[in-house]
């Protein structure tokens, strides 16, 4: 279904009529079903920003056993673990383990190596995950009570059920699973890529200002699922782990979780194929910021300010003319995590690979390497295009980010050379410097 934010309702086919007319909890709902609602706002927030939907199912989600505490492998909250780092950080693309020996699941891997963690008073994470997800335990879900999940495939597809339905997500799309919707994600052979989690707020399409009303992500282009249900008995029981507070719980039921028959509201899982961004660029002189290449945003109480951004740079014309076309360089009151889907980055063709990230934090130096900056001092300029071939993007917050020890010392992918790519930067300056005469 389309639309983003959109009001929907869905039924299976294979139960027709299972929506409730007219109301939401009747005194018996269709085909013996249970009603529940799922709320993610609160009930009081302004309608523009009220979020929730009506799930009607084969047994509530309330059945279950009591939650315990389960081991959370490297996931931390501790940011004190390392000192702070100020520096600009690369890491190599993240190895995809050949072994079958171990088999595990989206749970497993992926919470198991965190890279970053932003410390906020919204307590916003923001993660990478390298995936080996090999085998997908066929009875256990995850659902998130602290906030958002932004999922950036970067290799390999994934098939995604949720509460509302499944979701097949393949690199260049991405998906977002807000928080409490239970889902579970199936793999075709080495996958591996990001994800970007959110507290206090759920994304939403920027606003376009001058742009107008048609621009960047297009609602339309917003994919949801339609209704799709399991009446499946687990008598070893279905496990559900629920990442509360930082931490990792589970509980047991005899029941698979995606037994909801029928949905209708505004609050769900949805996907976007990111080649449907339409692109605004500069057509006369000088390089846009970056925002222009918005495609969801989290807002903070701050008018203007994201807790997180999440920006595309996509294939499109470079025509600007006597510019150095390239990123400019920068210190920004912003923290900028970059990844690479595919292709290679216009400002850093070496070094900067798919399935590698880069982290440039508040007010570090960042910009095209030398490479980039003689070459483009030079080139002629004509119409070209620009990232053919390529998707990069960036996870944008107004938050500092505290790097784990894992991501620091325990992964062994920190490229402790990067600083060597600006060091052949050498002074143009000319104190005898005319302009030319036209």
């Amino acid at each position: 279904m389309r639309g983003f934010g959109n009001e929907f309702s869905s039924e299976d086919p294979r139960c027709p009529g299972s929506l409730p007319e007219g109301q939401n909890s009747p005194q018996v709902c269709p085909y013996g079903l249970y009603a529940e609602q799922l709320s993610g706002s609160a009930f009081t927030c302004p309608r523009p920003a009220n979020k929730r939907s009506w799930l009607y199912r084969i047994l509530p989600s309330v059945k279950h056993k009591p939650f315990t505490l389960v081991p959370c492998g490297d996931l931390t909250e501790n940011w004190d673990e390392v000192e702070p780092d100020p520096n600009q950080m690369r890491w190599l693309p993240f190895t995809v383990p050949k072994s079958t020996d171990k088999k595990v699941d989206f749970v497993a891997v992926s919470l198991a190596f965190p890279l970053y963690i932003t410390f906020t008073e919204l307590t916003t994470h923001l993660r990478l995950k390298t995936q080996n997800i090999l085998v997908l335990s066929c009875f256990r879900c995850f659902n998130n009570s602290d906030g958002d999940f932004l999922i950036v495939p970067q290799q390999g597809e994934i098939l995604v059920t949720t509460e509302f339905g499944k979701m097949m997500v393949e690199p260049n799309e991405i998906c977002v699973i807000q928080q409490g919707m239970r889902f579970s994600v199936d793999v075709f052979g080495e996958t591996r890529g990001y994800i970007l989690e959110v507290y206090g707020a759920h994304f939403e399409l920027p606003d376009l200002g001058p742009i107008g009303a048609n621009g960047l992500a297009n609602p339309r282009d917003f994919l949801y699922p339609v209704a799709w249900y399991e009446d499946r008995k687990v008598p070893t029981g279905y496990t559900v782990i629920n990442k509360y507070q930082g931490k990792l719980f589970a509980c047991q039921q005899d029941f698979s979780p995606f037994n909801v028959v029928a949905w209708h509201g505004n609050y769900a899982p949805y996907k976007y194929n990111l080649k449907n961004f339409m692109v605004i660029n500069c057509v006369a002189f000088d390089h846009a910021d970056p925002s222009i290449f918005t495609v969801l945003t989290a807002k903070s109480t701050k008018p203007g300010v994201a807790v997180a951004d999440f920006v595309i740079f996509p294939p499109r014309w470079g025509v600007a003319d006597h510019t150095f076309r390239p990123p400019y360089y920068h210190r920004n009151c912003m923290s900028e995590f970059m990844g690479l889907i595919e292709g290679h980055y216009e400002a850093k063709e070496e070094g900067f690979l798919p399935g590698g990230a880069s982290l440039h934090s508040i007010m570090t130096p960042h910009g095209p390497d030398a490479d980039c900056f003689e070459k483009n001092c030079t080139a002629e300029l004509q119409p070209e295009r620009v990232a053919e071939e390529t998707m990069a993007f960036m996870f944008e917050s107004s938050f500092s980010m505290a790097v784990t020890k894992w991501g620091l010392q325990t992964c062994q992918k920190l490229d402790k050379t990067y600083h060597q790519c600006w060091e052949p930067l050498r002074s143009h300056f000319n104190p005898n410097w005319k302009p030319s005469k036209k």
